[in-house]
């Protein structure tokens, strides 16, 4: 495995709370990946957020749905993403929430993401993307589309 991004967590003694507690890592599952078990790997604490050993990369085009489960509801303030090198990261990311049934790349194409954002190209470092609190107050899963895909790794907060 190698760098990318992650969902992740919140900086500790920040006063922000950090969800990585509270992801349900055993179904946590990914479509196009070519290795399907990197969705887990993914998702870091914000401890090994700089970890690049660790990423997530298509194994059949550009491509990748990423699905992260709760154990509890929670209130999503911001997603942040360690992306890969230059052109290998994506450019888009497309936020389903409360979606499980999201199972294919069909269902998210006809199906309207709460947030659709240009992701910034070229960033090497830990960018955070945040999210309407208002629009993220009581979820129990995401559905991560990520569009122009070669490497990745997350951290939600």
């Amino acid at each position: 495995m190698s760098a990318g991004n992650s969902v992740a967590s919140d900086i500790l003694g920040s006063g922000i709370s950090n969800l990585y507690g509270v992801i349900d890592r055993d179904n946590v599952h990914g479509l196009n990946l070519a290795v399907p078990e990197d969705a887990k790997e993914v998702i870091k604490p914000w401890d090994q957020r700089e970890d690049t050993e660790k990423y997530a990369e298509s194994g059949v085009d550009d491509q990748v749905i990423i699905h992260v489960p709760f154990s509890q509801n929670v209130r999503l303030k911001s997603v942040l993403l360690k992306l890969g090198r230059g052109d290998a990261g994506p450019q888009h990311l497309r936020i389903y929430a409360n979606h499980p049934n999201i199972v294919d790349f069909a269902d998210a194409e006809s199906t309207k993401p709460q947030l659709d954002i240009s992701l910034l190209e070229g960033e090497t470092r830990v960018i955070e993307y945040p999210l309407r609190v208002a629009a993220f107050a009581s979820i129990n899963s995401l559905s991560l589309f990520f569009v122009r895909l070669c490497l990745l790794s997350l951290f939600i907060r």
